[in-house]
């Protein structure tokens, strides 16, 4: 009986030491934060955050989201406080978090140090290539005391990302992918939406443009003359616009019949999912290839 007393003791004295153990890491900015213990109170202001925090393992952690923080189906029962842009400040502070999940490009800087400066502890995420997927939810896991639950999430993005890197090595295939049309907006080389491209073997006809998300007219496109023109839109509908560019005829997308549409949650969100929008992808431009061989 001494001896099982003893090993509980011991036991619930590692329990408490790894319960209470700081916490030292750098977020995707270059900003170090630290945690007396991992975060119980978290707050979310970027639905791709809300998605990254369940799939951690810390969904029961989370305490408040932004709009459209709609996956998992969990996350609908969270109170909202504001959008990505316009965070309720008040609400915020209310909830008294340990860990508040920003966006860099999303949210933007003023936010973060907005923030930073209500006293909150803040950390920043920036992911730009698929791979940096894996190292969120690591990340996160960390952060809230949850790596045994983030860590085989991680691996199998990782292994699933893996078996898709086959498809770099086929001819390559020119892409235009249309966000929305008025203004007609795509992507350029550094979003990870060109990196989902790049993984299926296609080329991302707009990737030299300077902005992240540049405007474009449809002249530029026509000139540019893309293979597939894979369309966005606001839902999972195929976007009626998409159908317009069926006048430019000499177009290879339209001669070959290759206007494609892929749900946006499925393609543009920095989460494991998007590698549903990459299979989808890929598979439109294994097509693509088919016809013109």
């Amino acid at each position: 009986m001494c001896r099982l007393k003893l090993f509980l003791l011991i036991t619930l004295s590692i329990l408490g030491t790894a319960l209470s153990a700081e916490i030292l890491i750098t977020d995707d900015m270059g900003n170090q934060l630290r945690l007396e213990k991992p975060a119980t109170k978290i707050v979310s202001l970027a639905p791709h955050l809300t998605e990254l925090v369940y799939a951690a393992g810390a969904g029961d952690q989370l305490v408040a989201v932004v709009s459209y923080s709609d996956y998992p189906a969990e996350a609908l029962k969270l109170p909202v406080i504001g959008s990505y842009k316009k965070i309720n400040y008040e609400s915020l502070v209310a909830l008294q978090p340990d860990l508040v999940l920003v966006w860099n490009s999303g949210n933007g800087p003023e936010i973060a140090e907005r923030v930073k400066a209500l006293g909150l502890t803040v950390y920043i995420n920036e992911p730009q290539r698929l791979t940096d997927i894996a190292h969120s939810m690591r990340q996160i896991g960390i952060l809230s005391g949850n790596q045994a639950q983030a860590e085989p999430a991680a691996e199998s993005f990782q292994k699933a990302y893996q078996a898709l890197e086959v498809n770099r090595t086929k001819p390559p295939i020119n892409v235009f992918l249309q966000l929305w049309n008025e203004p007609a907006m795509t992507v350029n080389g550094s979003h990870i939406m060109s990196d989902v491209i790049s993984l299926c073997g296609g080329v991302n006809i707009f990737a030299d443009a300077l902005p992240l998300i540049p405007r474009i007219n449809m002249e530029s496109v026509v000139r540019r003359n893309p293979d597939v023109i894979v369309a966005t839109g606001m839902a999972d509908e195929r976007p009626e616009w998409l159908d317009k560019w069926a006048i430019w005829e000499e177009m290879s997308a339209v001669k070959f019949d290759d206007l494609r549409s892929i749900d946006p949650d499925f393609i543009s969100r920095h989460t494991p999912r998007i590698l549903v929008g990459a299979t989808e992808l890929c598979g439109y431009l294994d097509k693509a290839r088919a016809k013109r061989n």
